[in-house]
């Protein structure tokens, strides 16, 4: 059998063909544009996304057996606000995840409500790019559009509508809403107060790999297909990319180096930071994970490649890097602002140490190591919850650089497990489709056998020292900064 993973990115929606071995048939990315009317928003049209995964879909099975299609997973960008009306048109353009507008929400929820009855009601507190607070701001700016709405989802949660006629999400997007009590895994009756909806607005819950119906009849039709095309509930992109990492079950770590960048961490219990630094999340395998979430990560390197140095050689400039664990620069990579763990909109990337003899090798490797700095500040607030990890799993654009690669491994102090198929959310979202088809009895056992590592970065213990000494340097940083941002 065969079965379509669909990651619905911010920038493209990727598309593969998976067939019962794991084995990547096909693979099709259809773009779209994103959309800042106003600066720090970020908005995009729903109907692109549908418009563009139709035409995927087309294209990615034009020269396969379309009988031996079985199931369609889906992986998708989180947090964002999709809003339609009693007509099921969509009201507004998608408020996205790395969309600044929400401070004042923000605020009134962490400073109003408070943090410990947000942690208490959903085991997280409300950080700028949450669905919560875009609820808020569209009630209080937008009063019009909000009395229209009769269906609250996310974005992949869309093209589900879209592919089935089923309203659902599933435990693991949802959880990022702000609005599921995640250690119940269940609709919060308090937040659906605060942000004055009804469980009605709100979709249906799935666990990631529940069948939640066939795709639709006339799609089918179009399609080629079966009637019998399952549709799987599918996850959030980080779920969805750690479940084709193979970073299920217990204690497993997964890195992801793509526009965000985050480090994900699974578990079988249930567990809050008591800072709430980290997203406690529901996983896509039926268990839990923690997450730090840096809003900044390859999309650092990708602004200063192509706006200051403006070159779209990526893998030339950095070939040039050899003096690792020496720089003298820093960089703070919060061009969005920050989420994990400052939670702090207003951060802004900076450089500092700086001299004339500074060089633009060093001023590229130092974009590259404040990431993976920022990244291991997550990190570190999950040893101090007493989490041990030795090893990560790692996906992500910004994955294919070696350089990139051996720089986390000595930041982070973990060996870097590389896997055979670098294709994250696309991938787990096929793997979640064979589960949900029977093919597999569970998402550990898929992973298990399909999930392949085909090399491994090992931390050099002379670098790891290095890098030891400059990530104290760093950490020290922001902190003296931070009130800079503020005023400015």
């Amino acid at each position: 059998m065969l079965y379509i993973g669909i990651d619905l990115g911010t920038s493209a929606v990727k598309l593969l063909l998976m067939d019962e071995s794991g084995k990547i048939c096909n693979v099709v990315s259809k773009e779209y544009p994103l959309y800042f009317p106003h600066p720090g928003w970020s908005e995009q049209n729903p109907g692109n996304w549908y418009e563009q995964t139709v035409e995927g879909i087309k294209e990615l099975t034009a020269g396969c057996d379309k009988s031996q299609i079985a199931g369609i997973g889906c992986g998708g960008q989180m947090h964002g606000l999709v809003v339609l009306d009693e007509n099921d048109e969509v009201i507004r353009p998608a408020i996205l995840w790395n969309d600044g507008r929400t401070g004042k929400e923000t605020e009134y929820l962490n400073q109003v409500i408070g943090k410990e009855k947000l942690s208490a009601y959903t085991a997280n507190i409300a950080f700028a790019g949450f669905t919560a607070p875009k609820i808020l701001w569209m009630k209080e700016n937008e009063p019009d559009n909000f009395a229209k709405i009769r269906k609250i989802m996310l974005p992949k949660d869309y093209l589900a509508y879209k592919l089935s006629g089923v309203f659902c999400t599933d435990y693991s997007d949802a959880s990022g809403m702000l609005l599921m009590d995640v250690e119940h895994k269940c609709w919060s009756e308090e937040m659906m107060e605060i942000c004055r909806v009804t469980e009605a607005q709100l979709p249906k819950l799935y666990e990631s790999y529940e069948v939640v119906g066939d795709v639709k009849a006339d799609l089918a039709e179009t399609f080629g297909f079966t009637k019998e095309v399952k549709v799987v509930a599918g996850a959030g992109d980080n779920a969805a990319a750690a479940v084709g990492t193979g970073t299920v079950g217990d204690g497993m770590c997964n890195i992801s180096l793509g526009t965000s960048g985050t480090i994900f961490i699974s578990s079988r219990s249930f567990g809050v930071d008591d800072n709430n630094a980290l997203h406690s999340f529901a996983h896509a395998d039926g268990n839990y994970h923690l997450m730090g979430c840096m809003l900044s990560a390859a999309s650092c390197n990708k602004w200063w490649m192509d706006e200051i140095l403006r070159t779209k050689e990526y893998a030339a400039e950095q070939e040039r890097i050899v003096k690792l664990g020496e720089n003298q620069v820093f960089y703070l990579p919060y061009l969005m602002g920050e989420r994990s763990p400052h939670n702090d909109p207003k951060a802004r990337a900076t450089f500092i140490g700086m001299t004339m003899d500074t060089t633009r090798e060093e001023m590229t490797q130092a974009v590259l190591e404040g990431v993976a700095f920022g990244l291991r500040d997550s990190l570190e607030v999950a040893r101090k919850l007493g989490i041990q990890i030795e090893r990560t799993k790692i996906c992500g654009g910004g994955a294919k650089s070696p350089l990139w690669k051996k720089i986390i491994a000595n930041v982070m102090d973990l060996k870097v497990d590389v896997i055979e198929s670098e294709e994250g959310p696309g991938y787990g979202g096929a793997i979640l489709a064979a589960v949900g088809c029977g093919s597999y009895a569970s998402v550990e056992e898929a992973a298990e056998k399909l999930v392949k590592i085909v090399e491994t970065v090992e931390p050099e213990e002379e670098l790891v020292d290095r890098y030891e000494e400059r990530y104290q340097k760093f950490r020290k940083i922001y902190p003296a900064v931070k009130e800079l941002f503020q005023s400015l």
